[in-house]
């Protein structure tokens, strides 16, 4: 979402670097570039001006350290900047009640009714028992869809259908609740096209009858400056706690994002990062920054590996590895685990310097390589994986057909594989020489 936005930055950043020393005027002509980034980035007017100014005043009020370059320092100034315009640190859902209650609001299109589901997700992770609940009586498909996505993670959902009066379904939905334990209740509100006062009187009476601990705000980050105002609308009439920023693996130019904080005086607490149920993230505004800056959010990343790789298989696999024992079947798991950690281009954008080897990079065309590559090995028997060898020509024909590619791919990945595996066999046996020597323990492939 922030590609355009930091590809401008880090063109601002280079002449910044080039700064011989601080003055008035190299650092207000160099600001200009990045003070133009943010306004086409959609940025609210007011909010880029007020981030440039207090930039400006912190570079020139800034002592210069002899052992860094006067540029890297105003760049560290920006970072800090951008970090406290996107909240300056991670606000946690706050939860209290019995049952504890989540109310989530927006417009139609949104994202309220999947967010709702991914919330549940994340709070029955932390050791907690949601309960979600449709209130949306006009859109049609609402309740079913909420239904769905329930049934999916497992996660009880409360609906009446036919009933009319949505303060009826928050108080059987609450004492359904207490009934059955559930110690957390999502509200999935209705929305409308546009902010109307019928809509805004129904949530308010809602709010009144429920007593919220949190009242999230759902935005679509592709609003741009519209989303400001809707939020601005919202925050007058509801008294949000918060937001639910939605689509921020989009291609929007992000200006919702980091001018929502600043307009509202209200956090954004969860960003939706794609359409998978687990694409969905505590907001942490130091981590965006340093993506937005470029300079990756390995913190993120080692979080989504953790969640998506099993620990112990993962120590399983590199033993195996070093005995040189890794088969076509152990490689396909570890392809399949990586998918789980979301898009190629995603991962590569949270490391430091991402956004720079992204660059002229066709992601989408490593990542057809990946299925192709799970197509041929799914295309071979249990036998054939643990056993490559046995791989004769008309095995590789009937492979090759089966799979959809031609026999010469079949070669190449087992090629490939072949080459990886001595590879793995020499670190091996480095690694036993380097233990018998003391030079190092028997773990160096991180055990």
């Amino acid at each position: 979402m922030f590609d355009t936005l930091s590809g401008k930055l880090q063109h601002a950043f280079k002449n910044l670097r080039g700064l011989g020393k601080i003055s008035e005027s190299n650092v207000t002509d160099s600001l200009r570039e990045v003070r133009m980034a943010l306004l086409e980035a959609d940025v609210n007017f007011k909010v880029a001006r007020d981030f440039i100014e207090r930039v400006k005043g912190k570079s020139l009020g800034q002592e210069v350290i002899q052992s860094i370059q006067p540029g890297q320092q105003i760049i560290k100034i920006i970072h800090d900047e951008l970090v406290e315009l996107l909240g300056s640190e991670n606000a946690a859902l706050q939860l209290a009640g019995s049952p504890a209650c989540v109310m989530l609001v927006g417009l139609h299109g949104s994202g309220k009714t999947t967010s709702s589901a991914k919330l549940a997700r994340l709070i029955q992770r932390q050791g907690r028992q949601p309960l979600l609940v449709g209130v949306d009586v006009y859109r049609p498909a609402a309740m079913d869809q909420l239904e769905t996505l329930g049934k999916q993670l497992q996660i009880p959902v409360f609906l009446k259908r036919g009933e009319t009066d949505v303060l009826a379904i928050a108080r059987q939905g609450l004492d359904y609740a207490r009934a059955e334990h559930r110690n957390v209740v999502i509200l999935d509100t209705a929305g409308r096209l546009q902010i109307d006062e019928p809509l805004v009187q129904e949530l308010v009476r809602l709010r009144d009858l429920t007593r919220p601990c949190e009242i999230l705000l759902v935005l679509d980050a592709a609003t741009g400056q519209e989303a400001v105002n809707v939020a601005t609308h919202f925050d007058r009439a509801l008294n949000i706690t918060g937001s639910i920023l939605t689509r921020l693996d989009g291609d929007a130019r992000g200006g919702a994002a980091l001018s929502l904080k600043s307009v509202t005086n209200k956090p954004i607490k969860f960003a939706g990062v794609g359409e998978k149920i687990e694409d969905f993230e505590p907001f942490h505004p130091e981590r965006m920054a340093s993506r937005i800056l470029g300079m990756g959010d390995v913190v993120s990343l080692v979080e989504k590996a953790a969640e998506a790789v099993d620990m112990e298989e993962a120590r399983r696999m590199e033993e195996k590895m070093r005995k040189g024992q890794f088969t076509l079947e152990d490689f396909l798991e570890q392809l399949r685990q990586m998918k789980k950690m979301g898009p190629l281009e995603s991962i590569v954008g949270m490391l430091p310097g991402g956004s720079e080897m992204l660059k002229g990079a066709d992601m989408t065309k490593q990542e057809k390589e990946f299925r192709r590559m799970e197509g041929i090995i799914c295309g071979m028997t249990p036998q054939e994986r643990k056993t490559p060898q046995i791989l004769n020509a008309r095995r590789r024909q009937r492979i090759a057909k089966g799979s959809g590619v031609t026999v010469t791919e079949v070669n190449t990945l087992l090629n490939k594989f072949s080459e990886m595996q001595q590879m793995m066999k020499k670190l091996g046996k480095f690694q036993k020489m380097m233990a018998r020597m003391g030079g190092a323990p028997p773990g160096l492939l991180g055990r």
